[in-house]
């Protein structure tokens, strides 16, 4: 039990205590908005929005600036998906959860490379390139920003993004030192999966409440 207490706290020790307090508030209002999105609630705005902020604090700290730039963007993200989600087909009833089109995978594919040359981009002008470490996180980036996208406009399909890009954070985060965060990416990944399978039953169903 120690070993694994030591295993946990190790990476904080040399860490101050204003930024271990941060990162656990910003975690629990993670797992917030995951658990919110799964249920369509509308309260993953709010909660997603102040867990990205704090979340932005800490990375630009640590000069993770990929994993920086994710948490902006899920912030003006955040925005436009509340836009959206409270949108209404008609006088009861907001938009349902829908299939990516044609389309929008053609424009998932490009938000993808778009995303990966500007993370590149920008590890090269600030030379931080960190071997495979920053390899991974130009691809976790370009994975999230894409979810994000797609989980704003209720497509089903943001649910495998998200599993995809949590299944690489765990170790990821581990390897950084973030335990906590590490840890909260464990559990997305399970909860994406259950988001997944709630969010297809409800597939064309449009909700009469976003607060549920």
């Amino acid at each position: 039990m120690n070993h694994i207490f030591d295993l946990i706290a190790e990476p904080y020790r040399d860490v101050p205590v204003y930024l271990i307090i941060l990162e656990a508030i910003a975690v629990v209002f993670g797992f917030l908005s995951v658990w919110y999105s799964k249920r369509e609630n509308i309260l993953v705005y709010p909660t997603g929005i102040i867990s990205t902020l704090i979340f932005v604090y800490i990375l630009g700290y640590w000069g993770l600036l990929g994993d920086m730039l994710i948490n902006a963007y899920y912030f003006s993200m955040s925005i436009y998906g509340w836009y959206l989600w409270t949108r209404k087909v008609d006088a009861d009833h907001f938009i349902p959860v829908t299939r990516t089109t044609k389309k929008e995978h053609r424009w998932s594919v490009l938000l993808f490379v778009g995303t990966m040359a500007f993370v590149i981009l920008v590890y090269e002008v600030f030379d931080k390139w960190d071997g495979w470490l920053s390899y991974a996180d130009v691809v976790t980036t370009a994975i999230f920003f894409v979810g994000m996208w797609l989980m704003a406009k209720k497509k089903l399909e943001n649910w495998i993004y998200w599993i995809i890009g949590d299944i690489i954070s765990v170790p990821l985060y581990l390897y950084k030192g973030l335990t906590l965060t590490s840890l909260q990416y464990f559990i997305f990944t399970i909860i994406a999966i259950y988001g997944y399978l709630a969010w297809k039953k409800n597939l064309n169903k449009s909700p009469a409440t976003l607060l549920r």
